[in-house]
């Protein structure tokens, strides 16, 4: 029996009872009580009852009737009801269950995301193996993942998911791929070896993670951890305690709710006040005046264009492979300041690629990256055939039969069967020329010695139909370096030069790329078999060097260029190793060569963490932690920080991060359910392009603020001056509710379709602390309210006083005046600041001169019917009438042209100023 010490916490990696890594694989399982017999059957039991099941346990959550409640508490939502309250009050139940709905409906898309973004943790909990074999009193059995306990001795074998986390006892080949957890590109070769206490989780060779899957060989491991205690436990737990934080467009639309709200109470109770006590009107008419003043006032439609902005965005960007899965995020893209990206398989292709061939007299550059065999070779800016060189033409050899990965066309992509290594050079010598299946008739295979981490080589045995047999030898450039006596050149072979060989291997790694050596030794001929002592016996001719690297995306070079134009810094985070993310980081233009690794990392505060995230911009070796911790330097800097990432050691910082972007097609389920926007082409480019429909989102947002605002604030001074002046309403409750009604519904509702401003991408990330409304937008909106307040009050009094005209005819014009001048206001808003003839832009939206032409038809309607005369108290107008009300639309259409023009010339008004400004 083990001693209670011991069992307690294993898997606990804080302590230093739990650095199972560091340990020789024999004291853990003797720490363990465990051993080549396992554990006995009543021993599993009681460490089951102490330790639980080997399971994720959900956390508590809020019920589904309290999480829809929560839903309402959002300052436009009581907008709405204020809204809804005054139109009930006023007896218009139509327009209050209009709006009852649209508060309904906003509620229920809310409610439904976050039924989603829940499913993270239920992601994670899935990646648990179901079966695994385990040896208990000397017998081999497999059992159910969730009934192993600390100190099992469990096997593995190729295509197992390991079922928890493993201190291994025995490797033999054996290749487990830990993406999900560190990132790396590559399956990581696992020995039995004690390591130093503070290496990185990807640098633990002697450690099985559970989640983990093994990709190639055997082993066998003690149980160190399980559920909650392994590394995907404690990451599950990281997930669980980081919270999202709320989008700049939901705290500056609360902000902006909460001014707009008190300004309406005040605004509403000095009208009141005034017309009861100061112009003696009934308290009725007042009371319904007022109530008309704050319905005018209120832009009640506002968070349904919100919201259709928000879903017109996300078709754009999924018509551009980005798909968003919780709406506020397509605003959040607009104003990201920082991209924290992943490497593998976002800036890099994810597909290892030969990029460097060296001889003892030459290098050579291989051209193509990926899988598919296209590409050539070049020695400075000269073009070189390999197959016509002896000694390059030995070495393709050698990488091409000293090999077991498959290289195939399907479906017109170039695709892997095997190690992504040996892949890639199938590949090189496919652009070399070389047919595989050729090759392997010309030299058969006779005998292999597989690839072993314990030798660090693969041997194959091959003869030919002339009487040649050889052994190629292919494995790390130390060991053969050890098995060679000679090199080959062109005058035969030669004694090796070391010294310059390792001089050539630190100068290809220090380009971030991988090493292989390859070499050949001619043996006797019509043997059958291959031996170890044979191998070993060493006067090998090293052939050549392969430098191999995850080569950038040419696509991700440009997007990450693009972004830094428009003033986004973007940052590589990845678990793959210094040197590579380094190399990497300068092919990209991100990081100018200076890197941080994970252990540099752990050894900074708070504060020495955010000095460094403002000066670089690569780490390497990084861990769950190390990424949720740059995220939070970064958003403790004040910027908005957008987070790309594939495995579940990403979801924490996904979660956190205020855009997470996942891979859609090799990410991890916890790594999607974590994020608000998943890229289904795995491409960084796809986030700048989502960046742009982010930025023209917004855009669109504020041009629908900054045309609802001036009318409402029109109609609210048309309505207060008349009482003020002591004159009836040129506007009575439910005539202002027909303005609102079919203005946001027709011309606001357009501004959501308007495509991207010339030059969004050439202006700075908008400060996200601004308000809603900047300062240029609080001159906009009182300039144009006064517009529209003079045409609208100046038309009402001039046909009362000066024409002798009804109520009801003077109110039909006013009503009129007050449209045409929005009607024309939304031509000057296609561009905010520039002219509206810049780029014919007044010709290029369809959507527009469709809400114009819809408007139309609906105030006809509203001039001439029977029935809107009967609803609304209006008459028809005389041609006359309609003239001055379209020469009053033109004069506004031209006064803001004039405005802009005036705008422009400021010093504060340049175009990159303007960009910050809100």
């Amino acid at each position: 029996m083990v001693e209670d010490e011991g069992d307690a916490a294993p898997g606990a990696a804080q302590e230093p009872a739990g650095r199972w890594h560091a340990r020789e694989a024999e004291q853990v399982a003797e720490h363990f009580g465990s051993g080549p017999q396992g554990l006995a059957v009543d021993e599993v039991q009681a460490r089951l009852q102490r330790h639980g099941p080997n399971r994720l346990q959900p956390p508590e959550r809020a019920g589904p009737v309290v999480r829809f409640l929560r839903h309402f508490h959002n300052i436009l939502i009581y907008i709405l009801i204020a809204a809804a309250l005054g139109t009930a009050l006023l007896g218009h139940w139509v327009d209050t269950g209009v709006i009852l709905a649209v508060v309904l409906i906003n509620t229920l898309i809310g409610f439904l995301q976050e039924g989603k973004a829940e499913r993270a943790l239920d992601a994670i909990r899935q990646m648990l193996s179901p079966q695994a074999v385990v040896v208990r009193g000397g017998e081999r059995q497999e059992v159910d993942a969730a009934e192993i306990v600390p100190g099992d001795v469990v096997f593995l074998q190729a295509g197992d998911k390991v079922p928890a986390d493993l201190r291994l006892l025995n490797a033999k080949n054996l290749r487990i791929d830990e993406a999900v957890l560190t990132g790396e590109s590559v399956p990581v070769e696992k020995g039995t070896e004690a390591v130093d206490a503070g290496a990185d989780l990807g640098d633990r060779r002697g450690m099985a993670y559970s989640g983990t899957l093994v990709t190639f060989g055997r082993g066998l491991g003690v149980v160190v951890a399980t559920g909650a205690e392994t590394e995907v436990g404690r990451i599950s737990q990281m997930l669980g305690e980081v919270h999202s934080l709320q989008t700049p467009l939901i705290r500056q639309t609360e902000q902006f709710g909460r001014w707009l709200a008190a300004i309406i109470v005040v605004v509403a109770a000095f009208t009141f006040a005034f017309g009861y006590w100061v112009r003696d009107y009934p308290l009725d008419e007042m009371f319904l005046a007022a109530a008309s003043l704050a319905v005018s006032t209120i832009p009640e439609g506002l968070p349904a264009i919100l919201t259709i902005a928000l879903a017109i965005g996300v078709q754009k960007m999924a018509r551009r492979n980005a798909i968003i899965r919780r709406l506020p995020a397509v605003e959040t893209l607009g104003s990201v300041s920082t991209i924290c990206s992943d490497k593998t398989g976002t800036l890099t292709r994810n597909e290892m690629t030969v990029a460097t061939l060296v001889s003892g007299e030459r290098q050579l550059r291989v051209d193509g990256v990926g899988y598919a065999p296209h590409g050539g070779f070049c020695e400075g800016h000269e073009e070189v055939f390999p197959d016509r060189d002896p000694v390059f033409h030995q070495a393709l050899l050698c990488a091409l039969l000293c090999n077991d990965a498959e290289h195939f066309e399907r479906d017109g992509e170039w695709r892997l069967r095997g190690d992504p290594t040996e892949g890639s050079l199938v590949v090189a010598a496919r652009k070399a020329g070389y047919d595989p299946v050729a090759e392997a008739e010309q030299r058969p295979r006779v005998d292999v010695i597989p690839f072993e981490s314990d030798h660090k080589y693969m041997a194959t045995l091959h003869s030919d139909h002339h009487g040649w047999q050889g052994i190629y030898l292919k494995g790390s450039p130390e060991r053969l370096l050890e098995l060679c006596s000679h090199e080959q050149t062109t005058a035969g072979a030669q004694p090796l030069e070391r010294a310059r060989w390792e001089s050539a291997m630190d100068e290809v790694a220090a380009r971030g790329e991988r090493l292989l050596a390859l070499a050949v030794r001619e043996v006797e001929p019509h043997q059958q078999e291959l031996t170890y002592e044979q191998v070993e016996a060493g006067g090998f001719t090293l052939l050549a060097l392969v430098g191999i690297i995850d080569p950038p995306r040419e696509e991700a070079i440009e997007a990450v260029a693009r972004a830094q134009g428009a003033g986004i810094r973007v940052k590589m985070i990845t678990g793959d190793h210094l040197a590579t993310a380094r190399a990497i980081g300068r092919q990209l233009g991100i990081g100018q060569g200076a890197a941080v690794s994970g252990q540099e990392i752990d050894g900074m505060d708070d504060a020495t963490l955010q000095e460094t995230v403002r000066r670089v911009d690569v780490f390497a070796r990084t861990t769950p932690e190390h990424k949720l911790r740059l995220v939070q330097a970064l958003q403790a800097e004040g910027g908005i920080c957008a987070m790309t990432g594939d495995g579940v050691n990403d979801a924490p910082a996904l979660k956190r991060a205020d855009v997470g972007v996942a891979m859609g097609n090799k990410g991890t389920e916890a790594a999607k359910e974590a994020s608000e926007m998943v890229l289904a082409d795995d491409n960084f480019a796809s986030i700048t392009h989502a960046v742009e429909e982010g930025r023209a989102v917004y855009d669109n947002i504020r041009k629908a603020i900054l045309h609802m605002l001036p009318t409402n604030a029109g109609q609210s001074l048309t309505i207060m001056m008349a009482i003020l002046m002591g004159l009836a309403l040129p506007l009575t409750p439910v005539q202002v509710l027909w303005v609102n009604m079919v203005t946001s519904v027709t011309l606001a509702m357009a501004l959501a379709f308007e495509p991207a401003e010339p030059g969004v991408m050439g202006r700075p990330p908008r400060d996200p602390k601004a308000p809603l409304l900047s300062g240029f937008m609080l001159w906009r909106i009182p300039f144009v309210a006064l517009l529209l307040w003079l045409g609208t009050f100046g038309h009402f009094v001039w046909m009362e006083e000066v024409v002798g005209a009804s109520d009801e005819l003077a109110r039909t014009v006013a009503i009129n005046t007050l449209v045409a001048g929005q009607a024309f206001y939304l031509l000057n808003l296609r561009l905010i600041y520039d002219p509206i003839w810049r780029g014919w832009a007044l010709f290029r939206s369809q959507a527009m001169w469709i809400a114009i032409g819809v408007l139309i038809l609906l105030q006809i309607a509203f001039t001439y019917a029977p029935v809107m005369h009967a609803l609304f108290g209006t008459t028809p107008i005389g041609p006359q009438d309609w003239a001055r009300i379209l020469l009053f639309g033109l004069a506004v259409f031209v006064i803001v042209e004039l405005e802009k023009a005036v705008v422009r010339r400021l010093p504060a008004r340049q175009p990159a100023s303007v960009a910050t400004t809100g």
